[in-house]
């Protein structure tokens, strides 16, 4: 196995955001069977160093490729670009207006004690989550305006902390 290939080429998957789910599990399962650290014990130490980076490298990739925002900033970095730089802080005055919304309306469900404030407000996040992702395949796979592409991927990040605060209240809500 070549240790210089990226993850998209280590799954024998093509170079994109939009990707088939299953095809990735797939090869995935298939890769961890050949390389599981368990079939080298009876070789030399050193292969069983080796099956163990091996292990490591596809347990890693698939991690970062089955994850949206994950694989968004894998695939901007592969082309040079650092989507999470800490100094790129620009995002659209609409989605930061949307966002504080959406903050808003979880303080509310919280301090009420709405469930079903919950359940909408988390179908809403889950649908903008879904058009994000949409958006950032054409930006991404189409279109290779991987500026906007950027600016995408963190608004993914927001969403996916947004949903994780909804289902804290959920848990808080519980307890």
């Amino acid at each position: 196995m070549d240790f210089t290939r990226n993850h998209f080429e280590l799954f024998g998957l093509p170079q994109t955001y939009a990707l088939e789910r299953d095809r990735l599990d797939s090869a995935y399962r298939e890769l961890q069977n050949a390389v599981h650290p368990d079939r080298f014990a009876a070789q030399p130490e050193a292969e069983q160093r080796v099956a163990m980076q091996w292990a490591t490298q596809v347990n890693e990739a698939y991690q970062t490729l089955r994850h949206p925002v994950n694989r968004g900033v894998y695939l901007l970095k592969l082309q040079g670009i650092d989507a999470l730089d800490a100094g790129n802080t620009k995002m659209a005055p609409a989605f930061l207006m949307q966002q504080m919304e959406w903050r808003e309306a979880i303080e509310e469900a919280r301090a009420g004690k709405h469930t079903d404030m919950l359940d909408t407000l988390s179908d809403d996040l889950r649908a903008a989550h879904r058009r994000i992702e949409a958006q950032l395949a054409e930006l991404i796979d189409t279109a290779h305006d991987f500026a906007t592409a950027s600016e995408a991927v963190r608004q993914l990040r927001f969403m996916d902390k947004l949903i994780a605060e909804v289902g804290d209240v959920y848990e808080e809500l519980e307890s």
